[in-house]
């Protein structure tokens, strides 16, 4: 079986951002930059998958050289190869599917995982469409997850409770906290790592559907205000509530 993994570098969420100077991306200066934290679950799910059914795992990255960061964790985790799709561009989450999904099938991948979203966007849509773009079937936010043959059984997190769904393979698998605990690179790992190759190849062009029209940082919260400390301030505080912040 092939496993594939879908994998981004992102900025690390304790990292302060500041909007670029063209309005339209971050200043990465001074940024460190991670493994998305849900791709991390997707990286130990293929390497378990890979443990109960056998087969051959591949790491895919769409980024530039900064990419190989993370993707070199994921060797050291125990990914078999990998495979750098090298650009400079910012695609938007169809151009990304798009592209991804294109390296899916010159792999011939049965199963593909990928974190639930990518904390730089939070858009949460690129597993999906890639699925629908391959023609797979697709579960997301799975918390449990079973394959038996060509059977598969996920366990899913749903608003107020779980959901369990039943497909088959092929199919693309959004990962959720929960599902497992990833595992930390051995030295082994990490030495056996240095010997893997990166497959670097040029994607084949692909046009944004959407545009960045400017990006800004929410406004600073207003100091807060006591307006009183008993029953009687309760007058103003509906006064202020209803002409000024207009909640009610």
């Amino acid at each position: 079986m092939k496993i594939a993994v879908c994998l981004n570098h992102v900025p690390d969420t304790a990292s302060k951002i500041s909007v670029g100077q063209d309005n339209q991306s971050i200043d990465t200066s001074g940024v460190t930059f991670v493994v998305n934290p849900y791709d991390e679950f997707a990286v130990e799910e293929a390497l378990k998958t890979k443990e109960k059914v056998g087969g051959d795992t591949v790491v895919i990255s769409l980024g530039n050289d900064n990419n190989k960061e993370s993707i070199k964790k994921a060797l050291a985790m125990g990914v078999d190869n990998a495979v750098l799709l090298k650009t400079n561009e910012i695609y938007d989450s169809l151009s990304v599917a798009k592209i991804l999904a294109n390296e899916i099938k010159t792999q011939n991948a049965e199963i593909v995982f990928f974190g639930k979203q990518s904390v730089d966007y939070d858009n949460g849509a690129v597993g999906q469409m890639c699925a629908e773009l391959l023609g797979y079937n697709s579960v997301s936010v799975v918390v449990g997850l079973e394959i038996n043959g060509n059977k598969v059984r996920a366990e899913r997190e749903i608003e107020g409770g779980r959901e369990i769904v039943e497909t088959e393979l092929p199919v693309v698998i959004t990962t959720q906290k929960g599902l497992n605990e990833p595992r930390y690179a051995s030295l082994k790992g990490i030495m056996a790592a240095k010997k893997k190759i990166i497959d670097e190849k040029i994607p084949e062009n692909c046009s944004n559907y959407t545009e960045t029209i400017s990006m800004k940082k929410p406004p600073a919260k207003q100091p807060g205000r006591i307006i009183g400390t008993d029953a009687t301030a309760v007058p103003e505080l509906i006064r202020l509530l209803k002409e000024e912040v207009k909640v009610i």
